[in-house]
């Protein structure tokens, strides 16, 4: 079931009006989409967020009430605040439920590593853009990472993906790798002190032999 919006039409434009409506504790937007005339809008910030940490996350599907008029909709171009990070503003694209969209869906590791401390696994793509119905969207694309071993790496075609979800990603493409843990830092470390050792020894070698006090040339004269 798609969390319901119920959106206020008639906004001012601009940066001063925004700004009040901001402060109000409304998120400006614009529902957009195939035979939707434009419409700046605005909806609660907090309804939003709700519908926003769902199980589809940022991908939810929406039924947004426009004046009385309900669109099934998804949220698009979310822009945020640089140092808060709160929603700023929201585009609404107007979807058919029964029409693949295009999305991205974050990859997540799930199980456990029996890697310990010995190999790091990286996420080399943190999202994959899919092609689904909305309602077919998956919250996440999960890799299992309890039977990876070092060197090992899942490339996009390795993915499981659910039912009715495609991509059109390269299949080559690596979206997870096991490399050794800290592998760079332990051989600039022996560099280094391999380096420290060969300045002791050109120092040793360059120093000349101490003379006994008073040894002087007029000793023995």
């Amino acid at each position: 079931m798609s969390s319901r919006l119920v959106a206020e039409t008639g906004r001012a434009l601009g940066s001063r009006s925004t700004n009040r409506l901001r402060a109000a504790g409304k998120i400006p937007g614009v529902l957009y989409g195939r035979g939707v005339t434009p419409t700046p809008l605005a909806v609660d910030a907090r309804e939003l967020r709700a519908a926003l940490r769902g199980d589809h996350g940022i991908n939810a599907v929406l039924t947004l009430d426009v004046d009385g008029t309900e669109h099934v909709a998804m949220a698009r171009d979310i822009q945020r605040h640089v140092t808060r990070g709160t929603v700023s503003h929201v585009d609404f694209l107007v979807v058919d439920r029964n029409v693949s969209v295009s999305a991205d869906v974050p990859v997540t590791l799930v199980g456990e590593s029996d890697l310990g401390g010995a190999a790091m696994v990286d996420v080399v793509v943190s999202s994959l853009t899919i092609n689904a119905k909305p309602e077919s969207i998956p919250a996440a694309i999960e890799v299992d990472q309890s039977s990876l071993t070092v060197g090992s790496q899942v490339l996009v075609k390795d993915l499981q993906l659910p039912e009715g979800v495609t991509t059109e990603v390269d299949p080559d493409e690596v979206v997870v790798r096991v490399t050794v843990a800290d592998a760079t830092a332990e051989l600039e470390a022996i560099d280094e002190e391999a380096g420290v050792t060969a300045e002791g020894d050109a120092g040793a070698e360059g120093e000349p032999e101490a003379t006994p006090e008073g040894g002087g040339e007029g000793e023995g004269a």
